[in-house]
């Protein structure tokens, strides 16, 4: 049952890793027009969903940084 509980809060943390991040970049009209942390720039706008930005800024700004080469190649997300 341990185990069990332990897989399911790991599988919860990857499917929220970079939330942010990936829908600023995949969703229209999400990234606001910023090319560079658009992931984190998602996460800190004002939402009632404030909880889930405490555990999503850190993992964005971690996918934000991995992704500045693709944000410099493809420009300002829309």
């Amino acid at each position: 049952m341990r185990i069990l509980r332990g897989l399911a809060l790991s599988a919860s943390l990857v499917v929220l890793t970079g939330c942010g991040s990936i829908i600023s970049r995949t969703v229209p009209g999400q990234g606001h027009g910023n090319q560079f942390y658009p992931g984190v720039q998602w996460d800190i706008r004002d939402t009632p969903w404030r909880f889930l930005t405490i555990i999503d800024l850190p993992l964005s700004m971690v996918v934000d940084t991995l992704l500045l080469p693709v944000d410099a190649h493809h420009g300002p997300y829309e």
